[in-house]
């Protein structure tokens, strides 16, 4: 079982210096609101992935005024390391071993976080499900990291391409053939892969879909994509006119989705608040359960704020798969220590609760 037991936070985000031993399976965390639950799970995350789960730039997850953060933590008999000097100048090693590319890192210690604002996974626009799809896909298969590396750094190039025709007023069709060329491969193999993963994650959501809401409603996720029926050359040769008039690359799997329907009706259009929290937690409960089929043990799973969002029925039935049915370890924050230790206390479940 992964399983961690310590982590050191200096300097990160709201911590000026704290250390926590985690000695359960299932950890409560529980404070009033800034004190750092949230922060904390964040912390946890970044040993996964090398980045924060909430802040786009280190400069965020740094504490004010301060030059830079460190995080250690210690997961089954490895010790990761993370340190950020400031202007760009980030370390991250592995048993005191740095590595030269961080993506390296990415699926050896798989983790799920489940926060309030993932709701934006159903509610949202297109890119919010891609990258979903993306985080998975990338902690369980190396390769499918380093081709979606490559096709966003040539879809870049790409757009540059577009943009200097336009402002030149001339077009290079020859360099943009051999950069659409370059796409192929890789699109092609993302198109693949996200093909086969959205297959097996349609009856998984289904199912614990059903679980949580505790009802038979059928829920429905189809993988939308240019390349349905189309290969990508075709796709591009498609859009190459409307590509020059708008100055980006129209056609391609950054233009892919995942459609939701409710009963045969459009999800987002008709859901409830309950039946969205419902859908949000069963997309991530699949991703969990797809991740542990893949590496052969439980992820680390991270829920902030949960209690908030569902009602006590819903909660329940959550928990009850989370806690007791999930072999892996737990992190849950809430801002009531006696919600935490009552849930936890039902479920029969040996706890830590950590205060802050």
């Amino acid at each position: 079982m992964l399983q961690l037991s310590k982590i050191t936070i200096t300097q990160f985000k709201n911590y000026d210096f704290s250390s926590f031993d985690f000695t359960e399976r299932v950890i409560g965390i529980c404070g009033l609101n800034g004190k750092g639950k949230t922060n904390l799970l964040d912390a946890v995350y970044y040993l996964c992935f090398t980045k924060s789960y909430f802040s786009k730039t280190e400069n965020l997850n740094t504490q004010f005024n301060a030059d830079g953060f460190r995080l250690e933590g210690k997961l089954n008999a490895y010790k990761i390391v993370s340190v950020y000097k400031g202007v760009g100048k980030k370390e991250f090693s592995l048993n005191d071993v740095p590595y030269s590319k961080y993506s390296e890192h990415i699926g050896k210690f798989p983790a799920v976080m489940i926060a309030p604002d993932d709701i934006e996974l159903i509610t949202g626009g297109s890119e919010e499900r891609r990258r979903f799809v993306d985080t998975v896909l990338s902690q369980m298969d190396a390769n499918y990291l380093q081709q979606l590396i490559v096709y966003t750094k040539v879809l870049q190039q790409r757009n540059s391409l577009l943009k200097r025709f336009a402002e030149q007023g001339k077009t290079d069709w020859a360099l943009l053939e051999v950069l659409d060329e370059q796409l192929i491969d890789p699109g092609q193999y993302i198109y693949a892969k996200r093909s086969e993963f959205t297959a097996e994650l349609i009856p998984l959501v289904q199912k614990f879909y059903n679980q949580i809401a505790n009802n038979n409603e059928l829920v429905t996720l189809v993988y939308e994509s240019q390349l349905n029926g189309s290969s990508f050359e075709s796709v591009l040769k498609q859009f190459r006119e409307k590509d020059c008039v708008l100055q980006r690359s129209n056609g391609g799997i950054h233009k892919d989705d995942i459609s939701i329907q409710l009963n045969g009706q459009v999800f987002k259009n008709i859901a409830s608040q309950g039946q969205r929290k419902s859908l949000l937690f069963a997309l991530k409960l699949a991703e969990f359960e797809l991740l542990k089929q893949s590496k052969g043990f439980a992820p680390l799973l991270l829920l902030d704020d949960v209690f908030e969002k569902l009602d006590d029925d819903r909660m329940q039935n959550l928990l009850h798969w989370v806690c007791n049915k999930n072999e892996g370890q737990v992190f849950i924050t809430d801002t009531h220590r006696d919600r935490l230790e009552a849930a936890f206390t039902q479920l029969k479940t040996p706890f830590q609760i950590i205060e802050l």
